[in-house]
């Protein structure tokens, strides 16, 4: 399971689950979008023709997504979201957590969190933060919380490989 994190209008997480025999074809996809020269796909700097086909083509890719929103003080709509998406992670059978890398301070918060707030150690879940230069499954979920942060047509390119969405609201 690959996670990234959008804010507008609220915090939203985005877990992708890609499954260990489609992991390769995911990021052989996402490398094949990458421009010259690019080390990563951000959406939150693709020009929007980009961001259409990027969307569209992930519209078919052979992952699923679930969707965490709350609204409220950033870290705090996290605190109360992580644990719910690891404990989704758990009940799906998820054996290995990657999460975009953000500071030292905050990667140190979500390691607590989940150690101490999850069952994700007695399970066996293994969870690491990895920067998204460097598993370009994290572009997949970089773009599917983007585009359904953004509503609207983007929201609908990327229905449908999104399979759950969990609002907690206002936190």
């Amino acid at each position: 399971m690959f996670v990234d994190e959008s804010e507008r209008g609220g915090y939203l997480m985005a877990a992708v689950l890609v499954t260990p025999s489609a992991l390769h074809t995911t990021r052989a996809l996402m490398q094949s979008l990458l421009l010259p020269g690019s080390r990563r796909v951000h959406f939150k700097t693709e020009k929007p023709s980009r961001r259409k086909l990027v969307a569209d083509r992930l519209a078919c890719g052979d992952f699923v997504a679930h969707i965490y929103l709350g609204r409220g003080k950033s870290e705090h709509v996290r605190s109360k979201l992580l644990p719910l998406l690891v404990e989704d992670a758990l009940g799906l059978g998820v054996t290995r957590l990657v999460l975009d890398s953000r500071d030292p301070v905050g990667n140190s918060r979500d390691r607590l969190l989940i150690g101490t707030r999850t069952k994700a150690h007695d399970a066996g879940l293994v969870y690491e933060h990895i920067h998204s230069s460097a598993e370009p499954a994290l572009w997949v979920s970089d773009a599917i919380a983007w585009c359904h942060g953004a509503g609207g047509d983007w929201k609908r390119r990327v229905a449908p490989v999104v399979a759950a969405v969990a609002d907690l609201g206002t936190v």
